[in-house]
Formats: C-alpha cells, structure tokens, sequence
C-alpha cells in the first residue's frame, strides 16, 4: 500500500552485513543512540570527506572500533594523521571507551550509491542544473561496470514553487530479488530554495552465494589489493543474455516533471513524432495506421547506401554545370562593336 522497504535492511543476513555488530542484554537502547551520535560526529566533522559507510564493533564493554570508509582517505587521515588523532580523541571524549579508528579506502567510488549521491547534492548547491547532474551520475555509475542505476531527486527543482519529484533510470534495477546487490544511498542538497532530497540505487550484479564474514572478509581484501570485484558477484541472466547476442542501446527512461508540447489542431514534430492534440483532433483509423506502417517499413527496408547517394550528387553536380554552360550567351564581335 505504497510502503517503501529499505533495500540495504531487506537483504541483511543474506548479500549484506550489519553496520553496526555487537551484541547487548541491557542497555541496548543507550548503545543504538551512541552509534548514532557518533556516525553524526563523524558526518559533520567529515563533510568533505566523501564518507560512504561507518562500521561500529564493539569488542567487550571498554573498546570500540569504527571503521570509516572514504573515497578520499587522506582528507580523513590528515597531514601526518593529524586529523586522525583528533577525531580519534574526539571519539573518545563521546563514547567514554578506547577507540580503535580504521580508515578503508573505497576503489571504486564511481559505484558507490552513496558517494554518487552527495556529488548529486554539491553539484546542487552549485547551482548546476539538476537534470544535467542526475544523467551525468546515471553515465558514471554505468561507465564504471553498473547494471543499473535509478536517480532520484525531490524538492523544488528548479527553483519552481512547488516541490515535485524526478528521477532518472538505465538498465535494471530489480528491487524485489534478494540475491541482486543494490547499494543503496541519500544526501540532501541544501539550495537556496530549500532543501532537496537525492536517492541514488545502484545494481552492481547478482551474489549467488548466501552471505558469510569470512567471504567479505576475503572479498574487502581483494579490494584493498587492487585484484578485483567482489567474486560473489555474478551479472545476471538478461544481462548475460544480452552480452551473448550482442548488448542494445540502452535508454534512460524518465519520469516525474518536464514540459511537453501542446499544439492546438494537432501536428506532427519534425522528428516524425506525434504531438499532443489540446481540444481533441482527428482519430486515425485502422486502416490509415496500417497505411502508414507499410510506408515506414518500406523506408526502412530500402536504405540507400553511401556509394549510390555520393554517385547521385556527383551527377546532379555535374549537370547542374552542363545547364549553367549552356544558359551563359557568349556576345559575338559585332554585339560587342555595336555595345
């Protein structure tokens, strides 16, 4: 009934991980608000950090490891890992327990829906225009090996004064598989129009594998070495199917706001395409329909080569100059005396 499930708490347990690992009988409460304090500390003192993810493991009831991941580890680590160390105390001074502070650089941030997602926002708050920044994203994450990306933004896009909502999708994103991988993330753009909202899926492939730590241990290793994707990782069967018969053009398809254009008595756009009629128009029969199919399909199947069109502008060329010859009246020798 219109409820939306969270793609990352959908699949927990089966191809992703909990963020936040430990276990507790009492003060449970006490623990789920400090984890949050601290990924809010963390976001706020790292705006230019490109954070993607932040685990919290706690070992014991006296020490805490929070892995950051980051697609600029060095704004996070600092000259000399400086800043490293204030955050570390920082964290310290929040949780009142030892914190043990890891940095993991993301390789391939092009397809993590997260960091997308907060470069969909800067160039926002940039006053870049908000189509141009939702297909650009949408043309990274497929150059860089997606097989689907859906973009989203919500607000008053454009400064107009309604808020709508527009988002942009190419090649496939199956929300409802279990086994597909959809990294899933959100920022907020803050405009001077008010605040808008980016939702960025991105499907990296199917995981045929169930989940186990040891794998993402093994697969995060493998990242950090430079040797490769996730070898759960297995693209699905369209796309497979798709690459054997040789792979179409993908289109964006788009959804949500844009103008259309509206021409009072009907009318055809240059393009061939119809445009919408405003106060009715004349209905198209059957037969017609028909007509002008067996046209379309007779032009299509009669394609002039590039040979035979240069042969013919060559001819028409040089009859144009016969004729032009022939046209221009030399004067004789006594028009000229008499001139």
């Amino acid at each position: 009934m219109g409820q939306k499930t969270h793609p990352y708490g959908l699949r927990l347990g089966i191809v992703t991980d909990w963020k936040s690992r430990w276990y507790s009988d009492k003060g449970y409460a006490a623990q789920v608000a400090e984890d949050y304090k601290i990924r809010k500390y963390l976001r706020d003192e790292l705006k230019r950090g490109a954070i993607s993810r932040i685990d919290i493991e706690r070992i014991g009831g006296s020490k805490v490891q929070i892995d950051i991941h980051t697609g600029r580890p060095g704004v996070v680590i600092g000259r000399g890992g400086s800043e490293a160390e204030r955050l570390r105390a920082g964290l310290e001074d929040l949780s009142g327990r030892r914190v043990k502070f890891n940095v993991i650089e993301v390789h391939n941030p092009e397809m993590d829906a997260t960091l997308l997602a907060r470069s969909v926002a800067d160039q926002l708050e940039g006053r870049v225009s908000f189509r141009r920044a939702l297909k650009r994203t949408v043309a990274t994450a497929l150059k860089a090996g997606a097989e689907g990306v859906r973009v989203q933004a919500s607000g008053r896009l454009g400064g107009a004064d309604m808020g709508r909502r527009e988002w942009y999708l190419e090649g496939r994103v199956p929300l409802h598989t279990l086994r597909a991988d959809i990294d899933y993330g959100q920022a907020t753009a803050a405009t001077s129009v008010g605040a808008v909202g980016i939702k960025v899926w991105v499907y990296k492939g199917d995981i045929m594998k169930r989940f186990d730590s040891a794998d993402k241990a093994a697969a995060e290793a493998r990242l950090a070495t430079g040797r490769g994707a996730d070898p759960r990782h297995r693209k699905s069967v369209k796309s497979r199917a798709e690459a054997a018969a040789g792979r179409k053009e993908k289109r964006i398809i788009e959804a949500g706001g844009g103008k259309r254009i509206v021409e009072a008595g009907g009318g055809k756009r240059p393009s061939g395409k119809r445009l919408i009629e405003a106060g009715g128009g004349k209905k198209v029969t059957a037969a017609e329909a028909s007509a002008e199919l067996a046209e379309d399909r007779e032009a299509v199947e009669e394609p002039v080569s590039a040979e035979e069109t240069v042969t013919q502008v060559v001819a028409e060329e040089v009859a144009v100059t016969e004729v032009s010859a022939e046209d221009v009246a030399v004067p004789s020798e006594s028009e000229e005396d008499g001139s």
